[in-house]
């Protein structure tokens, strides 16, 4: 317990230094039209190189960030350093699709999160409808009011929204009917078993249907065989990603594997 106690100290502290250090580098992973099997988008996926440590994943120090309020600085870090990385792929003529990144709840419930999203997307020159916001169901428990007017403030400026890990948290279709979400993304946790579970493949079904009929795009995520990505395309899924198709790359490999992307 001591030894967990002093790593975790050290590594907060290194935590702290990350961002004066330039430590943190962000990897594309792509998104998948099933109909047509063209790349239609790109999360952008933290990763810390450590000096010490090497590659880290958000698994490693993403909690720690989100316990000591880094995360806020650090999020606003993320979305400045995609959208200056897809106004650079847009000025060497690629055509980049959009952008995908992730809020945390600390984020989420920052007043001045509105602001900062205008800003940067001037700077940088993104248009806002390639930008997306991903939430999870857990940020937009509790004043679902103040929710849907911080989402709907941020439609306004012509972001899209993505509910991320739908299913694996306080799933209210009362609320996901409110909710000014235009894209669901379906949990890896249930895409993992569809093929060999019978109870996982009838969940993802009936999201896909549930979703479809709120007239929201589906994605599922963690697609990494051939037989799920054959039975979602068969279901109706408009989109996925998962190691079937790519890992998480940096921007040079974006580029390189798929630059014939739209």
């Amino acid at each position: 317990m001591n030894q967990e106690v002093v790593a975790k100290q050290s590594l907060s502290t290194d935590l702290h230094q990350a961002l004066a250090h330039d430590e943190f580098r962000l990897h594309y992973q792509p998104v998948v039209d099933l109909a047509s099997g063209v790349v239609v988008g790109l999360e952008a996926l933290l990763r810390w190189q450590h000096p010490t440590q090497g590659l880290l994943a958000p698994s490693r120090f993403i909690p720690l960030a989100e316990e000591t309020g880094l995360i806020v600085p650090i999020g606003e870090w993320v979305l400045a350093s995609a959208c200056a990385q897809w106004r650079a792929w847009a000025k060497a003529g690629i055509e980049a699709p959009p952008l995908a990144i992730n809020l945390s709840a600390r984020q989420f419930r920052d007043s001045r999160l509105v602001g900062i999203i205008t800003r940067v997307l001037e700077e940088s020159g993104m248009p806002p409808d390639h930008l997306i916001l991903e939430i999870t169901e857990s940020m937009v428990v509790g004043n679902i009011d103040t929710t849907i007017e911080t989402l709907r403030a941020l439609q306004a400026i012509g972001l899209r929204i993505a509910m991320d890990d739908f299913g694996t948290g306080y799933s209210s279709l009362s609320y996901l009917k409110r909710l000014p979400v235009s894209i669901l993304k379906i949990d890896q946790s249930f895409v993992r078993d569809i093929t060999t579970d019978a109870s996982d493949a009838a969940v993802v079904v009936a999201v896909i249907a549930l979703a479809h009929s709120l007239h929201m795009t589906v994605i599922a995520e963690g697609v990494e065989t051939e037989e799920q990505y054959l039975l979602l395309r068969n279901q109706g899924c408009d989109q996925c990603q998962g190691y079937y198709f790519s890992k998480p790359l940096p921007p040079t490999e974006v580029v390189t594997r798929f630059a014939g992307i739209r």
